[in-house]
């Protein structure tokens, strides 16, 4: 009875999702039909990177991971900052801008950016390697701006007439918040917004803008997507942080391209097992071009160059939730560093077909903190089922779980194959049940062959 109260909960979720969806029919879906393979400069450098650190960086992403789908490549925060340090922010920072109070790349990071190119040299050399260029924003117009009330592009009225001063993010003082309502917010955003398309950028992630998720956070996110649309190139839309609010799930996969689930992820258990609930219960609103995001991948070299603190077992756990979640992958590590077992965990051929391919991924049980995901394959009646053993605080080759599943369940009534996904081999023929040994923080991921 509970294996089917739990389909007739995942059927449930199906209808409402469907119901979601046909509320639009965007153009911008088809922009990222699939979770976007990429990586992001935050979790190795945070708000220091350097142009010559792109181009490193971009350069081994072609060599190791653009082979296996990987193009999206993006410099985060703080670009407009030249003297920014660490992970942190500092109040009353000098920002670079323009006379319309618009942010530019500091040229002491970026000193092609020089005579008002702004990243079209840096973006024009990631686009030579085969790569998409993305960039991070925060929402709203920088305080810096207000303080000398620029003009805004295109209009009468000037940055102290869009600003609403009240509306500021408590970890990032650099930026009020706009005013999207009026016409001259809308023209403030896609003035900034076509300068990037100018530029040429394939990827924006809007940060400050999903948590909260107010009436003027709603209105900036409307604007953003208006503006896009306006330039009529085809950038992907990533909204930030979360944990976005589950009940602005219709309005927010309506209008982005994907968007944060979680605050910022680290490699910490806490933090992975606290992404099963998350992923589970965005489960509706998981679809072509709008996709729930689990956040980065910290693993290989992060923070300065430290080694992840995540063990193996939970390194698979890691790659698999995010996998048959079909969360976006994007690497925060090291690309000029990357050691052969982190390699294989991001450009496994088998396991990017379940993240790029499957359909209808839902949680199928949890028990005592056993979980299982299962998922659809187009078109043929074969599924991906995925194991999780998240017992315990600590990691552990030595304590092991059976963790099984009823294939009866899953439509199977005589024998089918099974084939490991990690490991590349074929585990033969089950009929009735399917079952593994998992170690604990440990996971399986695996095809069921009709």
């Amino acid at each position: 009875m509970k294996k089917i109260f739990v389909l007739l909960m995942v059927f449930c979720m199906q209808m409402a999702y469907q119901s979601a969806q046909a509320q639009s029919n965007q153009k911008y879906w088809k922009y990222a039909p699939r979770p976007v393979l990429g990586w992001n400069s935050w979790d190795i450098f945070g708000t220091t990177v350097t142009e010559q650190q792109a181009k490193e960086q971009a350069d081994a992403m072609a060599r190791y991971l653009l082979p296996s789908g990987y193009k999206y490549f993006t410099v985060d925060i703080q670009w407009y900052e030249p003297n920014s340090k660490g992970h942190s922010y500092k109040k009353g920072a000098k920002l670079t801008m323009d006379e319309y109070g618009r942010l530019t790349p500091g040229l002491k990071k970026f000193p092609s950016a020089a005579g008002g190119k702004g990243f079209k040299p840096l973006a024009d050399y990631v686009h030579s390697k085969g790569l998409k260029f993305g960039i991070h924003i925060m929402r709203g117009i920088p305080k810096q701006a207000v303080e000398q009330n620029t003009p805004v592009l295109g209009t009468n009225v000037k940055a102290q007439d869009i600003a609403i001063t009240k509306s500021i993010c408590h970890w990032n003082p650099d930026m009020y918040g706009v005013d999207a309502t009026k016409p001259e917010g809308q023209a403030y955003y896609q003035s900034i917004i076509q300068m990037y398309a100018d530029w040429g950028v394939d990827f924006i992630k809007v940060d400050d803008i999903s948590r909260p998720y107010s009436e003027i956070q709603q209105a900036e996110i409307e604007a953003i997507r208006k503006a896009i649309d306006k330039t009529g190139r085809e950038i992907v839309l990533s909204l930030s942080p979360g944990a976005t609010p589950v009940k602005m799930g219709s309005h927010v996969m309506n209008h982005a391209n994907q968007w944060r689930i979680t605050d910022d992820f680290w490699d910490k258990w806490d933090h992975l097992y606290a992404m099963f609930e998350r992923l589970d219960v965005w489960t509706p609103y998981r679809g072509e071009g709008h996709f729930p995001d689990a956040d980065m991948l910290p693993i290989g070299y992060v923070s300065f160059g430290r080694t992840t603190r995540f063990t193996p077992n939970e390194q698979y756990t890691l790659m698999s939730l995010w996998t048959i979640g079909r969360s976006p992958l994007i690497l925060g590590g090291d690309m000029t560093r990357l050691d052969d077992f982190t390699k294989e965990l991001l450009t496994n051929p088998e396991m990017l077909k379940v993240n790029q391919q499957s359909t209808n991924n839902s949680k199928y049980s949890r028990e005592n903190n056993h979980i299982v995901w299962v998922a659809d394959i187009t078109g043929i009646k074969d599924k991906y089922v995925a194991f999780f053993n998240a017992q315990g605080k600590e990691s552990s080759d030595a304590i092991v779980s059976e963790i099984s599943i009823d294939l009866t369940q899953l439509g199977f009534k005589k024998k089918v194959k099974v084939r490991d996904l990690w490991q590349h081999k074929d585990l033969g023929k089950f009929k009735g049940s399917f079952s593994q040994k998992i170690k604990r923080h440990g996971a399986g991921l695996y095809r069921i062959i009709y």
